[in-house]
């Protein structure tokens, strides 16, 4: 008997699942549980993540036995949305992580949600379950578009919030604009070699005296471009500040002379103030019971002054220019110094100011950018003033340049040394004072003099955090991100030595026991303390050996008590903690919420009153002295 032949095709074979449901499972592996075993590989589950997500792509376009059409038209319809999509992100997202945030977030997110969809709806008809997979790749694209990033932590985690909900900046714009406008002000045209820009220095009294002592008269002051040279007498009366600039008297975070009581549930700190304030990783100077921090308000940068015991403003000097990026945010990164009655002050777009520390008013201003012909840094230029005898020394970038303390006029410039955002740091190394360099390449020391080139020590990195001095006149550097061609991490030790040939520089040791980023290390007793990723390290200095490891605090700072053996670590979460600084092993002695936001500026510390601060706000407390 003969069969009877039909046309009919073959039945359609089901959906092969079970590849893309494992490789989802592996994404939400990789995204919720390797970050709590592996807290400091963020790269790892950052790519691992997306690769998932490719890998998943791979799975549909070959393997899972759905029709060709749907198949190629799934993956041919993932990246155009894609595509389209990028073209109206946020800016904020758009540029985030180096333009590449989008990407290596919306594939994984895309794919995951694509292989959901492709299983809820694989019992469906045809037509149905080919509209929920095309709905579903439109929408898992297009939310993108609903929302912005106030940038990244440490770790590479962003922090988003919807589109259309203000900044923290943007709210304190409109709360300035609805308060009453006290304040008398200088409007100063000031010209730098290729800028014209605008300053303002403004002058905030009481309301009290605001009658009697303030007209509303706007003056216009042409600047020559000889910069004018220091009144002989200061304003200020106290011209020795009690803590001058970025990480105290001497860069080094130790809060000298002072002990505070360490039980926090008997004695908790008293919040004397807080109040918002404008975007920037500036950190404090403070002076005769006022203090100094820069800001960016707008579309102006702004050098301000604020009375430590309320917290309200006493001027504010403003330059017409801001600086943003998509993972820092805006505003200036460096911290303002005092010397002599003045702030000297460095911007993230490179002007450098000379103003009256007791009305804000400019005594000279540069532009380090052009009188270096050095381009804007990625994240900006974040180096803090250095002041030395009649110098005041900024890094613009990776170049030194010194500035006459009194004119303005520069003095001399440092050797080329590529990219970098410490700050310079003075140092006795061998009997001689020299301004030491972290950059990207390594380190130089140059002479105080001339800015003539000493030593130099090769070991890429980040050119982030500063170097420190041991005991016994060694030199320790740091790097933490591993980033880049040849990057070195860790911590290392060197000798460096004068003599009849000239200078030499010897590696001691090198230790990956303490990775420091941009969170810088103290020295204490033979002992490094800093961050290792995001989790606090001690080492040993003669050896490098880790002694411990515990704490988990981000990417946060810290600064030593030396007399109690103590440190006083800001989270980047913006928790206060206290930490013994001791070899033995990590012990935690009180932690509390200070502020909230992410958190990298450093701390300060002068007698009882600690300010802290971030990106969106600041607070004073006030802590119990122990006698």
């Amino acid at each position: 008997m003969l069969k009877r032949k039909t046309d009919e095709p073959a039945p359609q074979k089901p959906l092969r699942l079970w590849p893309g449901v494992i490789l989802a499972m592996l994404q939400c592996l990789t995204w919720f549980v390797l970050p709590m075993v592996m807290p400091d590989q963020g790269m790892y589950w950052f790519f691992g993540t997306f690769i998932g997500g490719l890998a998943i792509a791979v799975w549909w376009a070959f393997f899972s036995r759905a029709p060709r059409s749907e198949r190629w038209g799934a993956v041919l319809l993932m990246i155009v949305a894609l595509f389209g999509t990028s073209r109206i992100l946020h800016v904020s997202v758009a540029k985030a992580g180096m333009g590449m945030l989008f990407i290596f977030y919306a594939v994984p997110l895309l794919s995951f949600a694509f292989v959901v969809a492709v299983v809820a709806s694989c019992r469906l008809a045809d037509g149905p379950r080919r509209a929920v997979m095309v709905a579903t790749i439109l929408l898992a694209s297009g939310a993108w578009t609903l929302i912005r990033t106030g940038g990244i932590t440490g770790d590479g985690d962003s922090d988003f919030a919807w589109r259309w909900t203000e900044t923290p900046e943007k709210r304190l714009l409109a709360q300035v604009a609805n308060e009453p406008m006290p304040l008398a002000s200088t409007q100063v045209v000031v010209e730098t070699p290729n800028t014209t820009r605008t300053s303002d220095a403004t002058a905030v009294l009481p309301p009290a005296a605001t009658a009697a002592k303030i007209s509303n008269e706007r003056l216009e002051v042409k600047v020559s471009e000889k910069p004018v040279a220091l009144p002989a007498t200061p304003v200020a009366t106290k011209t020795v500040a009690d803590w001058p600039g970025f990480r105290g008297p001497e860069r080094d975070g130790i809060v000298r002379g002072v002990r505070i009581e360490t039980d926090w549930a008997a004695s908790p700190p008293i919040e004397l103030w807080r109040r918002p304030i404008g975007p920037g990783w500036s950190s404090f100077a403070i002076l005769d019971g006022l203090f100094y921090t820069q800001e960016q308000r707008g579309d102006n940068e702004v050098v301000a002054c604020y009375n430590v015991t309320t917290g309200n403003p006493v001027w504010t000097h403003r330059d017409s220019v801001r600086f943003w990026e998509s993972n820092a945010g805006a505003g200036p990164r460096g911290t303002p110094t005092l010397s002599n009655g003045r702030v000297y002050a460095f911007g993230a777009t490179g002007i450098v100011n000379a103003l009256d520390a007791g009305d804000g008013s400019v005594v000279w201003s540069r532009n380090a950018a052009s009188d270096t012909d050095t381009k804007i840094p990625g994240w900006g230029f974040a180096s803090s003033p250095l002041v030395i005898d009649d110098l005041v020394v900024v890094a613009a970038a990776g170049k030194l340049v010194a500035y006459d303390l009194a004119t303005g006029n520069p003095r001399w410039f440092g050797p080329d040394s590529g990219w970098g955002y410490s700050s310079p740091h003075l140092l006795t190394i061998d009997s001689v004072a020299q301004i030491v360099l972290l950059n990207g390449a390594g380190a130089i020391g140059v002479a105080l003099a001339d800015g003539a080139l000493l030593w130099k020590h090769k070991w890429p990195g980040d050119g982030i955090v500063q170097p420190a001095l041991t005991a016994d006149g060694d030199v320790l550097v740091g790097t933490g991100s591993g980033f880049g061609e040849n990057a070195g991490i860790g911590v290392r030790r060197l000798a460096i030595k004068h003599g009849y040939g000239g200078w030499t520089v010897e590696e001691r040791w090198t230790s990956n026991g303490l990775k420091p980023y941009f969170n810088d290390f103290v020295v204490h007793k033979d002992l490094a303390f800093g961050f290792d990723g995001s989790i606090l390290a001690c080492i040993d200095v003669a050896d490098g050996k880790r002694k411990w490891k515990g704490g988990r605090y981000g990417h946060g700072q810290l600064v030593l008590l030396p007399e109690q053996d103590l440190l006083l670590v800001l989270s980047e979460q913006g928790e206060l903690a206290l930490v013994n600084a001791t070899s033995d092993q990590f012990a935690e002695l009180a932690r509390l919420p200070a502020i909230k936001g992410k958190t990298w500026n450093h701390p300060v510390l002068v007698r009882d009153v600690l300010l802290v601060r971030n990106a969106q706000e600041m607070v004073a407390f006030r802590l119990s002295r122990r006698v």
